[in-house]
């Protein structure tokens, strides 16, 4: 379990930084789009750690 929680933040570190490099380039409605399509991936990472952590 440890080694998969590593890997998730790695991954959102990952993720953020690449994110903030690209993002300033792209136009402000795509900017919108990215940015809501990244809280949906939070808020559905956030109710699946949710439900990791009550199993356990």
């Amino acid at each position: 379990m440890g080694r998969y929680v590593n890997g998730m933040i790695a991954g959102v570190v990952v993720g953020a930084t690449v994110g903030m490099m690209v993002l300033p380039q792209l136009d402000r409605r795509t900017q919108k789009n990215v940015r809501k399509a990244g809280q949906k991936i939070l808020d559905y990472v956030e109710d699946s750690y949710d439900g990791m952590t009550k199993m356990f």
